[in-house]
């Protein structure tokens, strides 16, 4: 499983194998089922994962006790609370496995440790991160104004791996709609 995180890394930057060691130890491997929670919201988000197969999801718990889906992410994905991680400040949202999962964990207190070690992980991980904050900006913002239907075409267009692994619920959450209203939009797009 480390290889895959660091034949992700390799996709953007050379790692010398005495770096690979030091990272590939770093981390720890965790097999999740299907609605496991890696992080509750309201704590501070002390871990940072990278996802080798499955899918995660950012969840938030409304006052009337649902579960609202704010993201998914995939293989090759790193997945935190990133606001909570790097001011440690407790956090709105959660982290669960929405699907059977792989991931890779490390502590924040280990990977700044990581970071001193290898001064050119910080921004090459960092840069990572920011880009995949620009794309969940722009695949959520796709959504903006358009109707249920619509939305549901596009999740399928730009997001169509996840669509055939995770719970409808999950889906119809993540769009904003019930999972009956999407089952019957599923049923006339057929």
């Amino acid at each position: 499983m480390a290889d895959a995180l660091i034949s992700y890394l390799q996709l953007f930057r050379s790692v010398p194998e005495q770096d690979r060691q030091l990272i590939t130890s770093a981390f720890k491997k965790l097999d999740l089922k299907e609605g496991d929670t890696l992080f509750y919201s309201g704590k501070i988000c002390r871990e940072m994962f990278f996802v080798c197969d499955g899918v995660l999801r950012i969840l938030v718990n409304t006052e009337d006790g649902r579960q609202v889906t704010h993201y998914f992410l995939k293989e090759n994905q790193f997945c935190t609370i990133l606001n909570s991680f790097n001011n440690q400040v407790p956090a709105d949202e959660g982290i669960q496995a929405a699907c059977d999962a792989l991931v890779l964990s490390i502590g924040r207190d280990t990977l700044l440790r990581l970071y001193q070690q290898i001064p050119y992980l910080k921004e090459l991980i960092d840069s990572i991160t920011q880009q995949a904050l620009l794309d969940k900006i722009r695949i959520r913002n796709a959504y903006l104004g358009q109707d249920a239907t619509t939305q549901y075409k596009l999740f399928l267009i730009q997001q169509p791996d996840i669509a055939t692994r995770v719970p409808i619920s999950d889906i119809a959450s993540y769009l904003g709609i019930t999972p009956q209203s999407l089952s019957r939009i599923r049923k006339s797009i057929r």
